[in-house]
């Protein structure tokens, strides 16, 4: 843990946004076999197709927690087309940064909320279809 920052190590101890939403307007799930990182990223979206609420679960290294804590505060309150133009280095930028042997973390972390907001237009996709 040595070689993480104090933003990263912030973010690890004291995680913004963890745990599930019951009502989740989309989900979205990523892994990464090779580090056994498992993602969940839930969000609620409002009429404005602003993200109004966000919400985590990881199983994973410290950086993957760091990453998922780091990209649900980034992500609340964004247009869900300003939450797709987020990269995974914008991710890592914010936490000043990871360890090099950690940066697919920040990418799992991006994914992981483009999953979700990918499963939420298809969700209202499915709703319009069926009306």
């Amino acid at each position: 843990m040595s070689s993480y920052n104090e933003k990263v190590m912030d973010h690890f101890k004291n995680p913004r946004n963890v745990g599930s939403l019951d009502d989740a307007d989309g989900i979205g799930e990523v892994g990464n076999i090779s580090c056994g990182d498992i993602m969940r990223i839930y969000i609620k979206v409002d009429q404005e197709e602003r993200i109004s609420d966000i919400k985590f679960q990881t199983f994973g290294c410290g950086a993957a927690v760091a990453t998922s804590s780091m990209v649900t505060e980034m992500a609340k309150g964004k247009t869900l087309e300003e939450a797709l133009q987020m990269s995974n280095k914008d991710v890592a930028s914010s936490l000043d940064g990871l360890p090099p042997v950690k940066m697919h973390c920040s990418n799992l972390a991006a994914d992981a909320l483009h999953d979700a907001i990918k499963n939420y237009r298809e969700r209202k996709q499915a709703e319009v279809a069926l009306a």
